[in-house]
C-alpha cells in the first residue's frame, strides 16, 4: 500500500483511484461497506483501490483539547486498510489550508486536480468542507459538474442500531468489548510500541509489555483477557494474555496505560511494536490488602483469561 500526504505532488501512478472517503476511525463494519463498494468500483474501472483519510483528525484539529477520543492510531488504521486491500491510502494533512477550502474548492482542488480520483464513495452523513459546508449530495452534485462518479453509502445498522464509531466508544466504556468487536467485525486493538515500566510486574512474577494509551479513547479500566500480536522483532508471533488497563490504583495514582502479561513467553521485546486485542473484561481495578493479595488475584485472572482463550479457540 503507497501512502499520499499532500494532494498537491502527486506521482501519475498515484492518480486515478477509486477511493472511499472518510476519517474511518475503528475501520468498523460501516468503513468496511463504504470500502468494499469502492472495491467494486475500482475493479470494475480497472483503477486502484484508495481511501482518502484526513490526519490529525479533524475533530482533533479543531478542538486539541477535548478529551482523547480516537480508537485508533494513524498508523493502526493504515495497519487495518493495508489488510483490507488497499492500495493507496490518501492521508492527507488536515491543517489551515485544507479546512479553509469551500465544498467546491475541496471537489476542484483535491479530488479533481490533485488526486485525479476516478470515482468517490461517501457515507451518507458525509459532510466537507469549510464548516461541513457541503453534505453527500452536493458532493454527487460536483461529481456530475466535474466529471467524476460518486457513490452514497447508506448508514449501516445491526440489530441493537446503528454501527458507529461513537457506539464503539461506548460499549468499550461500558466494558463490553465483544460489543464493539461486533460492530467492528474484529476485536478492538491498542497497538503501538513496548516501553519501559515501572517493573513491578517482574518482581511480582508477572512481567509486562507496557504501551501508552495516550491519545486514544480509554476502555473501561480493569483487566481484560487479550490477544498479543508481536509485530516486529524475533518475536514475532500471535500469544494469549491479560492484561490491566488503567492507572494501577495500587502503587498509587498513575499515568493511564495498557500492561499486558503475555502467557507462557519469555523474550525482550522492549521497543518492538505489538497489536493488543481486547476480548473479554474480567473485573475493575482495585485496592489490595497487601502483594500477596494481589498476587493471587491475578493468579486467579490468569486461570479465567486462559479457560476463556481455550474456549474462543474451541470454538473455532
Amino acid at each position: 500500500m503507497r501512502i499520499v500526504r499532500d494532494y498537491q505532488f502527486v506521482d501519475k501512478a498515484d492518480r486515478g483511484a477509486s477511493a472511499a472517503i472518510g476519517n474511518f476511525d475503528g475501520v468498523h463494519l460501516g468503513h468496511q461497506y463504504v470500502i468494499d463498494i469502492a472495491r467494486a468500483q475500482a475493479k470494475a474501472s480497472q483503477t486502484p483501490l484508495g481511501v482518502m483519510t484526513f490526519e490529525p483528525h479533524p475533530r482533533q484539529y479543531f478542538a486539541p483539547k477535548s478529551p482523547p477520543f480516537r480508537l485508533m492510531s494513524a498508523d493502526a488504521r493504515a495497519h487495518r486498510l493495508e489488510k483490507l486491500g488497499v492500495e493507496r491510502l490518501y492521508e492527507l494533512s488536515f491543517n489551515d489550508t485544507l479546512s479553509a477550502l469551500p465544498p467546491e474548492a475541496f471537489a476542484r482542488r483535491v479530488i479533481v486536480d490533485g488526486l485525479g480520483l476516478n470515482h468517490v464513495v461517501i457515507g451518507a452523513d458525509f459532510h466537507f468542507g469549510k464548516g461541513r459546508a457541503g453534505k453527500a449530495d452536493d458532493m454527487a452534485a460536483l461529481g456530475r459538474q466535474m466529471g467524476f462518479g460518486v457513490t452514497i453509502a447508506p448508514l449501516m445498522s445491526d440489530e441493537v442500531g446503528e454501527v458507529s464509531s461513537t457506539a464503539i466508544r461506548d460499549a468499550l466504556s461500558e466494558g463490553r468489548p465483544r460489543d464493539a468487536a461486533r460492530m467492528l467485525g474484529h476485536w478492538h486493538r491498542i497497538e503501538g510500541e513496548v516501553i519501559r515500566g515501572d517493573q513491578r510486574g517482574r518482581d511480582l512474577g508477572y512481567p509486562t509489555a507496557n504501551m501508552s494509551i495516550e491519545g486514544l479513547h480509554p476502555p473501561k479500566f480493569g483487566v481484560y483477557v487479550v490477544e498479543v500480536d508481536i509485530l516486529t522483532g524475533p518475536h514475532k508471533g500471535s500469544y494469549g494474555g491479560a492484561a490491566s488497563m488503567g492507572t494501577r490504583p495500587m502503587f498509587g495514582e498513575n499515568r493511564p496505560n495498557l500492561e499486558s502479561f503475555i502467557f507462557d513467553f519469555k523474550g525482550d521485546i522492549y521497543g518492538e511494536q505489538i497489536s493488543v486485542a481486547l476480548i473479554e473484561y474480567l473485573r475493575p481495578e482495585q485496592v489490595f490488602d497487601g502483594v500477596d493479595a494481589l498476587i493471587a488475584q491475578m493468579d486467579d485472572d490468569c486461570t479465567r483469561a486462559r479457560e476463556i482463550l481455550a474456549r474462543l479457540e474451541a470454538a473455532g
